[in-house]
């Protein structure tokens, strides 16, 4: 009888990035098993169309008032047969799935949730880098041997979708809308755009629909950059960077995208995140840092550029 797996993981992009390498090792670990991940809606059809599961459940998120949403993932839950829960998310609301299995059977649980049989049992896990922390937490649940996040199946090439032709670089200008200090100023991203378009780069500017206001800010002032805010996949994310020159951005999911293909990554930090907790990974990735993102100048990105790029390609100071 083969075993029922369950993987919890709602999201971010960055963070669902990250777990790559432990989706896999999860895969691996159990062959023959049947995966069942439980993720939101912004990341489900990119998941179903990864090698790591087979089928793809969809959590809602209901609130704590919605008691007919709780009964119904509480009976999706109870009812799946898992033996075995991977909780990659290890939030309280994931931690609290745990207690829905209540009065029992419970199945084996990896995680955070008081009471699990394969507890991450490490004080100081929050002050672990993520793919760190969660390889450790497989470790302590069995499964020892982790590799690097393989997106080889997601490196479509975008190039006839958007109608490419050139070499391009693509900008992430955007992040998350609550937190405005960990943006760098549009105008900065501007004046990359400009010397990358001086250069014969075409600069491409991605991210989340949201996010278009930025976008336009940046056209504004360089015309030549083109908007692809809102209109990509995750997928397609990833075959953007894989034929990209260069990427350059804030802290952000889309890079962590940008990082995992190879491509060479300069992401922009500020004290508003820590990369030694969540920095984006990847063999040619550089991560620059102020305290405030103001105080990064466009000198000091310009220069990371030149170093990123082949010597024919580097836009003028």
């Amino acid at each position: 009888m083969s075993e029922n797996i369950l993987v919890i993981k709602l999201g971010a992009l960055g963070d669902f990035v990250q777990a790559g390498g432990p989706f896999a090792a999860i895969r691996d670990h159990h062959r023959s098993g049947f995966i069942t991940l439980l993720t939101t809606l912004p990341f489900a059809e990119f998941a179903a169309e990864a090698p790591w599961f087979d089928e793809i459940w969809v959590d809602r998120r209901p609130k704590f008032w919605q008691a007919g949403d709780w009964f119904g993932l509480r009976n999706r839950l109870c009812g799946g047969g898992f033996s075995r829960v991977y909780d990659l998310q290890t939030s309280d609301r994931s931690s609290f799935y745990y207690r829905l299995f209540w009065p029992g059977p419970y199945p084996e649980w990896s995680g955070i949730a008081r009471g699990c049989s394969h507890p991450h049992a490490n004080p100081r896990r929050d002050f672990m880098h993520t793919q760190e922390r969660q390889a450790e937490q497989l470790a302590m649940a069995g499964i020892s041997s982790l590799a690097a996040a393989d997106y080889s199946w997601a490196d479509a090439s975008a190039a006839a979708a958007f109608q490419l032709s050139g070499p391009y670089a693509i900008l992430a200008p955007g992040g998350a809308p609550h937190r405005p200090e960990k943006r760098w100023p549009a105008v900065k991203f501007a004046a990359v755009a400009s010397g990358l378009a001086d250069a014969g780069i075409a600069p491409l500017i991605i991210g989340a629909a949201p996010e278009q206001p930025i976008a336009a800010e940046i056209i504004s002032a360089e015309p030549r950059a083109r908007d692809l805010t809102g209109q990509t996949s995750i997928r397609q994310l990833f075959g953007l960077a894989k034929g990209a020159g260069l990427a350059v951005g804030n802290d952000s999911g889309p890079m962590h995208a940008a990082a995992v293909t190879g491509c060479p990554t300069i992401v922009l930090y500020s004290e508003a995140s820590d990369p030694a907790l969540c920095a984006q990974r990847g063999a040619r990735t550089t991560i620059l840092r102020r305290d405030r993102l103001d105080q990064l100048s466009l000198a000091e990105v310009s220069a990371a550029i030149g170093d990123a790029l082949p010597p024919a390609s580097r836009p003028t100071p």
